[in-house]
């Protein structure tokens, strides 16, 4: 019987089976059992190809996340090995080799004295778990009232109820109920929407002064952690004025708030460093949270860094008899931690952080180079991060509808071109994996340019601009 229904649900198609069965991240309800997803077949190298046929640059690295590239054999056979010698272990009573080895490493390569890891299974869990660690930390040391998280408008952060409710990107909240109680917000630290006549300086004193007032108005005895992202990711691409994280970090020591950087994009070389806390920011955070390209994308799997220092003060003597009991049954999972151990392994074998050091300038430069076009507001970046900013009206302080029209028409043209980006709002995010090379960048950028061009020119002549 079982074995009937198979051959029936595989007889309608991929395409019609997603359509009848799958809920996609972002459905869109009205058109639930309608939409038409494009269909991705395999890939190799930073290429995808779809059922049409269509080869594609992955323009995106997936979501942030494929470090190394495709069809990488060296991370297929550690995790066929891995699965053949031991598949899983319970992460409550006992350890497994990967996990351990994996530990650290990571250790050896977070700075600081951040040397404990605790592995969950992807991005959102990893920061659901900093900041519950964040609440068990405080319990501990008999501060029940300091919870509170500071956030940033346009961050993100995850899918959980408590990381939904920090992540403070508007269009993630409709028909949600979030649990924001304990969840402040400042503003994101974005200078390309400064108010006008406003110097980056200024701007980075405003910045600052507000967390500073944001903490006064809590009360410091009740604000528990500072969540942040090194640059705002989905949020476009934000890279903060420099000198910011700095002086914000040294408002947290001088009240004992833990900062927390969420490095679940940044972390393992999409900025050319394993962590950019440190190497490209300049701080050494409390706790880091990691994920996606920790294996690539092969496996899930995430996970957080933790101080000494931090540790200290509630472990050993200091335990006072609790237990941190918050887990998952697929933490430090031997599979995954195996293929992250390969991952880095290829990592440091092909000197890829080299690499995306010595290539990052060239690629923020051929983005920058689109800033000329007509309609494009800003471009900017980091590493192998990459925004394009799509304003039709210059005169509006905040995304337009049309801008993110045209975005979202802008993508449909590449894709039809051979690149896939990433809309998001009125922006084109590009994050490629980081294998990518010189040629390949002007290849990215030539597609996208060309389709901004045919957008804009589409506008024109529907009389929209």
């Amino acid at each position: 019987m079982n074995i009937e229904v198979r051959h029936e649900l595989g007889d309608e198609g991929p395409k019609d089976a997603a359509r009848q069965h799958l809920i996609n991240p972002s459905e869109e309800m009205a058109k639930l059992g309608r939409s038409d997803r494009p269909l991705f077949t395999h890939a190799d190298g930073i290429y995808v190809w779809d059922d049409a046929g269509r080869k594609l640059i992955d323009g995106p690295g997936g979501m942030w996340c494929t470090q190394i590239g495709y069809a990488r054999r060296e991370i297929a056979d550690a995790i066929r090995d891995q699965a053949m010698t031991l598949s899983y272990n319970s992460p409550w009573y006992f350890v497994n080799e990967p996990a351990a080895e994996l530990a650290r490493r990571i250790a050896e390569l977070a700075p600081g004295d951040l040397n404990h890891v605790f592995f969950t299974t992807g991005g959102s869990s990893a920061v659901d778990s900093a900041l519950r660690f964040m609440q068990f930390y405080n319990n501990v040391l008999g501060r029940a009232n300091k919870k509170a998280i500071i956030c940033r408008i346009d961050g993100y952060h995850g899918s959980t109820q408590l990381t939904a409710a920090c992540s403070g990107r508007a269009w993630n909240r409709p028909n949600f109920d979030l649990a924001s109680d304990q969840i402040a917000f400042i503003s994101a630290p974005n200078t390309f929407r400064r108010p006008r006549g406003m110097s980056e300086a200024a701007f980075l004193n405003f910045l600052v002064e507000e967390f500073r007032s944001k903490v006064a108005e809590l009360g410091p005895e009740n604000v528990g952690a500072f969540l942040a992202e090194p640059l705002l990711a989905s949020g476009g691409v934000i890279v903060p004025p420099k000198g910011y994280h700095q002086r914000i970090l040294e408002i947290c020591r001088q009240h004992d708030i833990l900062y927390i950087s969420d490095e679940v994009v940044t972390a393992f070389g999409r900025c050319g460093h394993w962590f950019a806390s440190e190497d490209v920011f300049d701080i050494v955070p409390d706790i880091i949270t990691f994920a996606k390209g920790v294996t690539s994308g092969y496996l899930p799997l995430g996970g957080l860094v933790i101080s000494d220092a931090v540790l200290g003060r509630i472990s050993g003597e200091n335990a006072k008899g609790s237990f941190f009991t918050n887990g998952y049954t697929y933490s430090g999972h031997p599979v995954s931690c195996a293929a992250a151990l390969a991952n880095i392994d290829v990592i440091s074998r092909d000197r890829i952080l080299e690499h995306v050091r010595e290539t990052a300038p060239y690629f923020q430069e051929r983005i920058g180079s689109l800033r000329d076009l007509p309609l494009i507001g800003d471009t900017r970046g980091t590493g192998l991060l990459g925004c394009v900013e799509c304003v039709t009206d210059p005169s509006s302080e905040q995304a337009t509808k049309l801008d993110a029209e045209m975005a979202l028409r802008v993508d449909r043209e590449c894709y039809e071109a051979g690149l896939i980006v990433r809309p998001i709002s009125n922006m084109c995010v590009l994050s490629p994996p980081l294998i990518i090379t010189r040629e390949e960048i002007d290849t990215i950028v030539g597609i996208l340019g060309r389709s901004i061009e045919k957008v804009t020119n589409e506008l024109r002549a529907e009389g929209r601009i």
